[in-house]
């Protein structure tokens, strides 16, 4: 079961910044007549939202498979698990990365920049996590972003 502190911490932090986000689109942002569809800054930003979210809900699926084995805790393996511990952050912070790329908004960078301070420490948490109790983790694994942190 999941302690209420993180069910609380999650549920003010989304509602905060669904707040920011929300308030600006609908009271302060004045749309830009000159960007359309076609501007580099929507189509990288829908690409990377895209991608991440592909990531995020394709490792998320792989986690939710190894638990339904009921073997206990496993290490998780293939595809962007060999190259990093939590391919479901990663892609969480890629995704708001999209949106704050395509939003081109303060408060969507806020958003962008607070995913990632809230979800690198506990992604830390988990690769120290995995490495305490599987001698076998792979030892050139990362914790978030492949090959460098």
């Amino acid at each position: 079961m999941m302690p209420l502190t993180i069910v609380f911490s999650a549920w003010g932090f989304n509602g905060v910044n669904g707040f920011v986000n929300g308030f600006f689109i609908g009271y302060l942002y004045t749309p830009d007549p000159s960007r359309s569809i076609s501007d580099p800054l929507i189509i990288t930003g829908l690409v990377l939202f895209a991608v991440g979210m592909y990531i995020n809900n394709a490792a998320d699926t792989k986690l939710i498979s190894l638990r339904k084995q009921k073997a206990g805790y496993q290490i998780p393996r293939k595809w962007l698990f060999e190259y990093i511990s939590c391919p479901n952050h990663f892609g969480e912070i890629v995704e708001w990365t999209g949106y704050a790329v395509m939003a081109w908004s303060l408060p969507a960078l806020s958003f962008a920049v607070w995913t990632f301070c809230n979800l690198v420490p506990r992604t830390l948490n988990h690769h120290a996590w995995y490495r305490e109790n599987f001698e076998d983790y792979p030892t050139n694994r990362k914790a978030v972003i492949p090959f460098i942190l």
